[in-house]
């Protein structure tokens, strides 16, 4: 299972403690990646990941918050659902 299914998945504690692991699993995999092979990946991450140190990560996860075109801001009752799907807006978001 690849990360966005295990974040399709989470219901509960336990599928989201499972989502985090494979975000951080993915994650090493991107880091092993972009060593390798810095040039390919000097433009965009490995694995699609967008932001590689934690600030840049962190400002990221922040725009899940903000309502644009097509886009609904996040919910305002917490969930484990919105705790994963704010982890996964910084690996993706530019």
């Amino acid at each position: 299972m690849d990360v966005f299914e295990y974040l399709e998945n989470v219901k509960d504690k336990e599928s989201f403690i499972a989502f985090v692991k494979a975000l951080a699993e993915e994650r090493e995999q991107a880091e092993k990646m972009e060593r390798e092979n810095p040039l390919r990946y000097q433009w965009g991450g490995a694995l699609d990941w967008q932001n590689s140190d934690i600030s840049a990560f962190l400002w990221a996860t922040l725009e899940c918050f903000e309502e644009r075109p097509l886009k609904k801001a996040m919910a305002e009752e917490p969930s484990w659902r919105g705790f994963a799907e704010f982890l996964y807006f910084g690996k993706i978001y530019e």
